[in-house]
């Protein structure tokens, strides 16, 4: 098997972490974002030609699964997932053939019912690449719980990560990981202290070889403020290291959250709420530039952005 090795991300330090490796951070699916007020998450299938992310209301209360597909190179209208447009469904997360989809969602377990519930992982599935989704599945215990279950990461070792705050525990959100042993699952445990903290630990993407994860931490001592970006990756014996912020050229002084790794591409997705607003004009404006700047895509909204990971992701043979 293959093993994706950081080699540039964890050295020097914080101010200058990987900054000489970094490429541009720029704008995902823009024309198409845009026609949403917030985008909260996304996943992209190993084809790297569907995407589906989470379109939500200005002020998150509304949340619904939108594909969008591409052929000859080109993005199609986006569309509501076909099990989706209901409940307050987010965090997709594909399976490595594309033919399951994993997702977070209130719905209630009895379809015969209407009163929607805590927030737990469900899965759908489908025959081919072209087929309709089966109706949703919950994934049911010991993933889901009575507390809430957030942001699915499946390994090829079907290792299950996921983002729980269990209240009786100091620590606010949490990664925890749920082992396939012999075909089932094993009670979820929380990640070392290397990934989390009394702090909050949120929306981890795991290497398929789960050789690294990239996940959000909230407010940390050394972050550049709000929500940043961090990545851990694995010593020799297997444990896993004390995370790194992946610097001020990935991140921003907002909420940068919910990374996603396309690795047959090496490209991080992630959502940031950054703004390039400011709060003078140079000159009175008129409406339409007062509008198009409201617009404009770092307007502090929930938006998509991409950045290449080449020469600081890598593959490498045992």
């Amino acid at each position: 098997m293959k093993r994706f090795l950081i080699l540039a991300l964890l050295l020097g330090n914080l101010p200058t972490f990987g900054q000489s490796q970094v490429k541009t951070v720029s704008p995902f699916l823009e024309n198409i974002v845009s026609e949403f007020p917030n985008i909260r998450d996304l996943a992209v299938s190993a084809t790297s030609d569907e995407v589906i992310f989470s379109a939500q209301s200005f002020m998150g209360d509304v949340s619904a699964l939108v594909s969008v597909k591409k052929t000859n190179n080109e993005w199609a209208d986006p569309k509501v997932v076909s099990f989706s447009g209901r409940y307050f469904d987010l965090e997709p997360f594909f399976s490595k053939d594309g033919l399951t989809l994993y997702f977070v969602s209130n719905r209630p377990l009895d379809q015969m019912s209407d009163e929607t519930k805590d927030f737990d992982i469900w899965y759908a599935t489908r025959a081919s690449l072209n087929s309709e989704w089966s109706k949703p599945v919950n994934m049911g215990a010991p993933i889901n719980s009575e507390l809430d279950e957030f942001y699915p990461s499946v390994t090829d070792s079907n290792n299950f990560y996921f983002t729980l705050d269990n209240p009786q525990l100091k620590q606010k959100d949490d990664i925890y990981v749920s082992e396939y042993i012999n075909g089932n699952y094993t009670q979820p445990k929380q990640l070392v202290s290397a990934i989390n903290s009394e702090g909050f630990e949120f929306n981890a993407f795991v290497a398929h070889d789960e050789s690294y994860i990239i996940y959000t931490c909230y407010n940390r001592e050394n972050g550049f403020g709000s929500g940043d970006l961090y990545i851990s990756t694995k010593s020799e014996s297997g444990e896993w290291k004390p995370s790194e912020n992946m610097g001020n050229q990935i991140n921003s002084d907002k909420m940068d959250y919910c990374p996603f790794v396309d690795a047959s591409t090496n490209t991080l997705y992630f959502t940031s709420k950054r703004n390039a607003l400011k709060p003078t004009f140079d000159s009175k404006v008129d409406i339409n530039t007062l509008l198009k700047t409201f617009n404009s895509y770092e307007n502090g909204l929930s938006r998509l952005y991409q950045v290449s990971l080449e020469g600081m992701v890598t593959k490498k043979n045992p």
